[in-house]
């Protein structure tokens, strides 16, 4: 970057909290209002800090890519911050913000399904905007599916955790305990994949207790599948009417989650891999006159227990350490193929890999670690990964609409940490702070 450059973004960028604040207002105006707006499961008599100031404290955690829970803690003790942070949150100031310890016991009483409500609610936003229209294929929302690991160690930090045997029977026997998630982003630009809804992996109650007295062998666990059985029952109920395409890996590639689609209304583009369903790819590769269109080849209505499926195989030619290499992507879809849509089709399938680099790696990697157990309890863990989407949400829309709109570069690390230090600027201007609406409702 030159001096020009430079000085033009220091110009633009004196206060990032207050753009991000900005930002944050225009696309998530009730966010805080629904923080309030949650059903508190403390006491009446014994609490100090509000809803809003407990969500709204681990919210900013989140927008500065703090880690722990106990960093957080530090990092907000400065006095400036904390002046600061109750003003943008439109609260009264008190001498503190909530200690961690104080904000784990209230996420281990909350129950997820407020904040899940609440990320819902501002993705619904989005959506109506018809800001991000420009995303959809076929005028329907790409929505991709897949899971990820929170945690993997071999300590047992509650009783949800699932278990995973090496060396079983043996002397070497070890037990690896891990908590998962199964999430479904939703795809509102090249850049800006957002939390559409959770559904955590876990061994519940129900199981536990249908589960007493069984051996280990007996014992079934719960997964990814069944886990979108029920992810699928959650976003069919929040978003009735929503047009989807299902991006998802070859894991989903079953007539249990083609049926689903279908019974909800779902296009589906699943990506096939070898030995997914065999009998498919058999009957593909006997039909000796296949549709072809660029690097794209396709065969439609392939029988498959009485329903069609289509078959999409696209290829690409690379040169890798100067030898020229040739990788294959196949699908199956619901969608009929044609000359004039396999590339397009082709290449929209291809951003399931979204989930992984605008999703799972940007969240363990760039903006924080949703890999570090800021609680041991399963419910003050649901609830942190909940509120950390939100913040997520807000912060690719302040890079896009904010920092790409006006040409700053940074590198990925250094948006969080700009924007914890901003949060101890002295802002004086009501307008840094929050909107017209939200300054009616404030104490200040």
């Amino acid at each position: 970057m030159s001096r020009k450059q430079e000085r033009i973004r220091r110009k633009l960028e004196q206060d990032p909290a207050a753009q991000c604040n900005r930002i944050r207002q225009k696309y998530c105006p009730e966010l805080f209002q629904d923080f309030s707006g949650t059903k508190d499961p403390r006491h009446p008599g014994y609490t100090k800090y509000s809803s809003r100031t407990m969500l709204g404290t681990v919210f900013y955690k989140g927008i500065a890519g703090i880690t722990s829970m106990q960093s957080m803690t530090y990092e907000f003790n400065r006095e400036s911050v904390t002046e600061n942070l109750y003003r943008f949150l439109g609260e009264k100031k008190k001498e503190f913000l909530p200690h961690a310890v104080t904000i784990n016991e209230y996420l281990e009483r909350l129950d997820p399904e407020e904040l899940q409500r609440i990320q819902q609610k501002q993705v619904y936003g989005l959506i109506r905007s018809k800001a991000f229209y420009e995303a959809r294929y076929r005028k329907k929302w790409l929505v991709i599916v897949d899971g990820t690991q929170l945690y993997s160690g071999g300590r047992k930090l509650n009783d949800r955790c699932l278990e995973c045997r090496s060396k079983k029977g043996t002397e070497k026997e070890t037990i690896n305990y891990h908590c998962d998630v199964l999430e479904a982003k939703i795809v509102l630009g090249e850049d800006l994949v957002v939390s559409i809804g959770s559904e955590f992996i876990e061994n519940n109650g129900e199981d536990a207790e249908r589960q007493k007295g069984m051996s280990e062998e007996e014992r079934k666990q719960d997964c990814e599948t069944k886990a979108f059985k029920r992810l699928a029952r959650k976003l069919k109920k929040a978003f009735p009417r929503l047009p989807v395409i299902l991006l998802a890996d070859s894991l989903y590639a079953s007539e249990p989650v083609m049926d689903l689609c279908r019974e909800n209304g779902w296009e589906y583009i699943i990506r096939y891999k070898k030995g997914s369903i065999p009998s498919i790819m058999e009957e593909y590769e006997r039909i000796p006159e296949k549709g072809k269109a660029g690097h794209a080849e396709f065969v439609n209505e392939i029988d498959y227990n009485g329903n069609p499926v289509n078959v999409l195989r696209f290829w690409e030619e690379r040169i890798e350490k100067g030898k020229p290499v040739r990788r294959e992507f196949q699908w199956l879809t619901c969608i009929r193929v044609t000359e004039k849509n396999a590339e397009r089709m082709a290449g929209e399938g291809r951003k399931r890999w979204k989930i992984e680099n605008e999703g799972f790696n940007r969240q363990k990697n760039w903006q924080g670690d949703i890999t570090h157990a800021c609680s041991w309890d399963a419910n003050a863990m649901k609830n942190h990964y909940l509120l950390t989407q939100m913040a997520d949400m807000v912060k690719q829309l302040y890079e896009i609409y904010f920092l790409k709109k006006n040409g700053i570069e940074k590198r990925q690390k250094n948006i969080s940490s700009d924007l914890l230090e901003s949060f101890g600027r002295h802002l004086t201007r009501e307008e840094d702070i929050f909107g017209n609406e939200e300054r009616e409702n404030s104490f200040l």
